[in-house]
């Protein structure tokens, strides 16, 4: 079973909350800077992470926990932007591989700098509420 909360967890879980909303504020308004959803600055992500030639719709709908239908719509909606790109699977002729445009890349280039700097601005604090919670 586990102890007690005390004080200090609430206030240190309700910290870490705040500053999990502070990056995702922060991470949507740099998306929106560049022209994208958070969802689509997400499935670029995910792309790119991903080795190439193996990203499906339904490894996005996985990693993006939507529906299968909605991360269709989704990477339609991208392919219609320019920013990614279908083609068959060599393995599976029924599924569609996906890649990025080089804009695409270029966009997320950029995005994945500053979220870089800005994770590395908050990790001492973050770093200070795992410990608190002892979680770390």
């Amino acid at each position: 079973m586990a102890s007690k909360l005390t004080d200090a967890d609430y206030l240190a879980l309700a910290d870490f909350r705040y500053s999990v909303r502070q990056f995702l504020a922060f991470s949507e308004g740099e998306a929106a800077q560049c022209g994208l959803t958070p969802q689509q600055h997400q499935a670029l992500l995910v792309i790119r992470a991903a080795p190439p030639g193996t990203t499906t719709i339904g490894h996005v709908a996985e990693r993006l926990i939507l529906k299968p239908h909605s991360a269709t719509g989704l990477v339609n909606r991208m392919e219609g932007l320019g920013l990614v790109r279908r083609e068959p699977s060599p393995r599976d002729k029924r599924q569609a591989v996906l890649s990025l445009t080089p804009s695409a890349l270029q966009i997320l280039e950029t995005l994945s700098a500053t979220h870089r700097e800005e994770i590395r601005r908050l990790l001492p604090a973050v770093t200070r509420l795992l410990e608190l919670l002892e979680v770390s």
